[in-house]
């Protein structure tokens, strides 16, 4: 049986409520404070739209972080070099790491609403796990690297939602301090001069 497709209406709420979910987080002195009740009303729909779209608060804020994390994943897994698969993993270990750093600046009020959430542990998470999985393929293919999975996690931890928000929204250090920070860190690691540009 073929699938079905959305109806027109439910596509545009779903829209709208992703729409006025990213506003209300970008807004938002504290993730926790935006409600479900706060989404549906800048959405202008019921709750029980939100609801049925997504299934509780967390899915929401999931369904969101995915969308807006989508562009990079297709890089990531289509791409050309350097972030892409056909890039060496020297090349390809601090573009991703970049990608992601960038993508935790940009959309830090919805990293911290997801890592907020309490739901689960973070290092379960799809995206996570999918940053995670290719970060290890990629460092066990270099030379005298002793342990992937655990460099990977290491690696990886520089990018946490709540450190970027204390360096950047506390601490006032700039997207570039913070890129070349990450990329030097980066090289450290891989024993390799390597540049976040």
């Amino acid at each position: 049986m073929p699938e079905r497709k959305p109806r027109a209406d439910a596509t545009r709420n779903r829209e709208a409520v992703l729409a006025a979910a990213d506003a209300l987080f970008a807004r938002c002195e504290r993730p926790e404070a935006v409600t479900m009740a706060d989404i549906a009303s800048a959405a202008g729909v019921g709750k029980a739209t939100l609801f049925r779209g997504f299934g509780d608060r967390t899915g929401l804020i999931r369904a969101l972080y995915e969308t807006r994390l989508a562009p990079i994943r297709l890089a990531a897994e289509e791409g050309p070099p350097p972030l892409g698969p056909a890039a060496p993993p020297l090349e390809r270990v601090p573009a991703l790491l970049d990608a992601v750093l960038c993508f935790k600046i940009d959309n830090r009020h919805l990293a911290l609403a997801l890592e907020g959430t309490g739901s689960d542990s973070p290092y379960e998470a799809a995206h996570y796990e999918r940053w995670h999985g290719t970060l290890r393929t990629m460092l066990e293919r270099i030379p005298g690297l002793a342990d992937g999975d655990f460099t990977a996690h290491a690696l990886l931890a520089a990018t946490r939602a709540d450190l970027v928000e204390h360096l950047v929204g506390r601490r006032g250090m700039t997207r570039e301090q913070m890129r070349a920070h990450l990329g030097a860190f980066t090289a450290g690691v891989l024993g390799s001069r390597v540049s976040p540009d």
